[in-house]
């Protein structure tokens, strides 16, 4: 059961549904403040990827899950279960790409999607940008393999940025160090060697492209490459830094959301 499988909850209400999707080493509460936000109007749904959070941790399948296309296909799994038409997805970083994906495979599911630093390809190539070259992800898989807790303490704060709010780092690398070592191996790998840019072009939903400055996951050109890319899409880049705006920013996110849909 896909309720069961990926901790679905939900609250509020409303005719239409919100669904949120929270990033790598994260979990649903990831997303609280901002959810809560929208309690009154929308249908909010909340749920863990399997690996993360309170998910069955018995339903991973490495040859499922080695691919975005594994995640995607549970969101619409869920979305089936509870009969979602015309939805909103909000998606946290890899997230992005996950609802992304779920939208081309059940177009009628999700009417707008929400990309909050979303990126496409994380490895430079040939007249791409994606910020990293393939030997520093292969470094950074290398690190997270030999020392889950050590790369978790190095890698949140330089994740959330906000130098001067050091909780909000604490906070991450206190959620990265809760992940499941093994799953949390493969879902890095296949979120850093994906390459979803041939799918931009394919999504139909109308598309906010949520973008920080000073992100270094997903720098501002790579939410420009995206916006660029997806047809129906709008732009915004918040006054706010680091990869998680969720956490760091969570009033300047709902605004633009507000805003959107």
């Amino acid at each position: 059961m896909p309720l069961k499988r990926n901790n679905v909850v939900v609250s509020g209400q409303g005719d239409q549904a919100m669904i949120f999707a929270h990033g790598f080493g994260c979990d649903q509460h990831m997303w609280t403040e901002v959810a809560r936000a929208f309690e009154s109007d929308f249908r909010v749904i909340l749920f863990d990827h399997v690996g993360a959070g309170a998910s069955d941790l018995t339903s991973y399948d490495d040859q499922k899950y080695a691919s975005l296309d594994g995640y995607a296909s549970d969101v619409v799994e869920i979305g089936q279960e509870l009969g979602l038409h015309g939805a909103v997805f909000v998606g946290h970083s890899v997230s992005s790409i996950i609802g992304a994906l779920a939208s081309i495979q059940a177009p009628e599911m999700f009417s707008s999607l929400v990309m909050v630093g979303p990126s496409p390809r994380y490895i430079d190539d040939n007249n791409y940008d994606g910020g990293f070259s393939e030997a520093q992800i292969e470094e950074l898989l290398d690190f997270l393999a030999e020392n889950h807790l050590g790369w978790s303490a190095a890698m949140g704060p330089a994740i959330m940025g906000n130098p001067e709010k050091p909780e909000l780092g604490e906070a991450l690398t206190k959620s990265f160090c809760a992940t499941d070592p093994a799953i949390a191996r493969e879902f890095a790998r296949a979120t850093f060697f994906s390459d979803n840019r041939a799918d931009l072009p394919k999504i139909s939903a109308r598309t906010l492209v949520m973008q920080c400055k000073n992100d270094i996951i997903a720098p501002e050109y790579v939410g420009e490459y995206v916006h660029a890319h997806v047809p129906n899409s709008e732009y915004v880049l918040l006054d706010a830094t680091g990869h998680c705006p969720n956490l760091s920013a969570p009033a300047k996110v709902i605004e633009a959301i507000r805003a959107f849909v």
